[in-house]
């Protein structure tokens, strides 16, 4: 019996066949999948957040499908095809589990995650000996942070690298003060005018918001994400009352629509 992941690959086969496939599909490459995929695992996210489960099963098909998309384009140029990449999987987690599918012992989380790491950097070390990527940069333990990787997210996997050598606050509390000395270089910058200074000391502001939320133990594109929405929701309220007294908001003054702000602010906390 052909199971449905056998079946997805062959469609997926069908669909780039170079007689009678689908001309959009045959047309595609890495590159051009690459917004599709990264669209998919937002769409994967937004599913999870709405603990909507019957749309986390349609997104998480989709994400899947762009797996076989990408293998399938590998398969056609010889490099590695779907199997190769379940199989990679699989012994990367049963190479960074010893403790569960070896003979070491760990008995807490603490214990797991040092050995996780040690585990990483050799498999580091390893990768860039087998890399089809010639380079003389000595090895760096931020080495394999992938730059596509949206920018706060980027910003916490470099520091939780460098935390993993010392070099880290000790806690969330000094990490506060160096938020309010970015902040106060920002404002330097803005009263000097000087627009390249600008971009860099806010770059630098939300690095240090990264570095907060990390220590804290908040995400910081959850955090962002409830933010939005929690604007989003206020911002429609105070529509709804302006349309209420038979006004627009663009018909208000400042004052009235800091009134109607202050009060969707109350309003959201109340329900």
């Amino acid at each position: 019996m052909t199971s449905p992941i056998q079946t997805l690959i062959r469609l997926m086969v069908q669909l780039r066949d170079p007689d009678n496939g689908c001309p959009w599909d045959k047309a595609q490459t890495y590159e051009s999948i690459i917004p599709f995929t990264v669209e998919e695992t937002y769409e994967v996210a937004d599913a999870i957040e709405r603990k909507d489960l019957a749309a986390l099963k349609d997104e998480l098909g989709d994400l899947l499908f762009q797996v076989i998309f990408l293998s399938r384009i590998a398969e056609e140029q010889g490099a590695f095809k779907f199997d190769d990449v379940a199989q990679a999987i699989c012994d990367k987690l049963v190479r960074r589990h010893p403790h569960v599918f070896g003979d070491e012992l760990h008995t807490s989380p603490e214990a797991v995650v040092h050995a996780w790491e040690g585990l990483k950097a050799k498999e580091r070390a390893d990768k860039r000996a087998r890399s089809d990527v010639a380079t003389d940069a000595a090895p760096s333990a931020l080495d394999d942070i992938a730059t596509a990787l949206p920018a706060m997210m980027r910003a916490r996997k470099l520091q939780s690298r460098a935390a993993r050598i010392g070099f880290d606050w000790p806690s969330a509390e000094p990490v506060l003060d160096k938020i309010e000395e970015e902040v106060a270089e920002l404002r330097e910058a803005v009263e000097k005018k000087d627009s390249a200074a600008l971009q860099a000391e806010f770059g630098d502001v939300l690095f240090s918001c990264a570095n907060f939320a990390r220590h804290a133990k908040i995400d910081p594109e959850w955090a962002l994400r409830g933010a939005n929405q929690r604007f989003e929701a206020r911002f429609k309220h105070m529509e709804d009352a302006a349309r209420e007294g038979g006004r627009q908001l663009l018909e208000l003054t400042t004052a009235e629509l800091d009134s109607l702000w202050q009060a969707a602010k109350q309003f959201d906390r109340s329900s």
